[in-house]
């Protein structure tokens, strides 16, 4: 019986060992929500940053045409434009 009664002895040790605070319990489910939350926003987070890196960047092959063409016909109309020159009279001569 003395083997019985240690077995029993060390179940109802193991049993307060074991037992749990109600709030520690509150912390631990809080702890996991927010580590879920985390590693969720991780993932996207890195997902986003390879389509960023993946995707081309189209909007930079159709500016720099634009730029240079329009620049170069709308002043080169005006440089090319000479105001006409005054005919001298004889008479002042």
């Amino acid at each position: 019986m003395k083997n019985f009664d240690d077995l029993i002895n060390a179940a109802k040790i193991q049993e307060l060992i074991k037992r749990e605070d109600p709030k520690e319990k509150a912390t631990r489910s809080i702890v996991w929500v927010l580590a879920i939350i985390g590693a969720i926003t991780a993932i996207a987070g890195i997902a986003y940053a390879v389509y960023r890196y993946l995707t081309p960047d189209y909007l930079d092959d159709f500016d720099d045409d634009f730029d240079d063409d329009f620049d170069d016909d709308f002043f080169d109309d005006d440089e090319d434009v000479k105001p006409a020159a005054k005919p001298a009279k004889a008479s002042e001569a």
